[in-house]
């Protein structure tokens, strides 16, 4: 996840060799390496979240009806991010029963 941080973090690098992160150009760029391990953290996370929203997709097909707290634990899903930035203190909702 790191790789892809610094990736999505800094455009212009386009290679990234033990941990050193390099432009077109062959030039060094330098990064933050705090915010690159908060932005992998958060990758983390939203991959974790978008894995367990992806399980219950087949609760919103369109023959079926989710119930009040099929929708709000998937609703707490999507709003992880806004209390965590990393699966290390992450609560999970608890899903509810089918």
């Amino acid at each position: 996840m790191k790789i892809g941080a610094i990736y999505k973090l800094y455009p212009n690098v386009v290679k990234t060799v033990n941990s050193i992160a390099y432009d077109a150009d062959g030039n060094v760029v330098s990064y933050d390496e705090a915010a690159v391990m908060t932005e992998a953290n958060m990758m983390a996370l939203r991959a974790e979240r978008n894995q367990r929203l992806a399980n219950t997709d087949w609760w919103a097909s369109s023959d079926l009806t989710m119930t009040a707290e099929q929708t709000a634990y998937r609703q707490a899903l999507r709003d992880i991010t806004e209390t965590y930035t990393s699966l290390d203190d992450v609560v999970w909702p608890e899903e509810p029963n089918v």
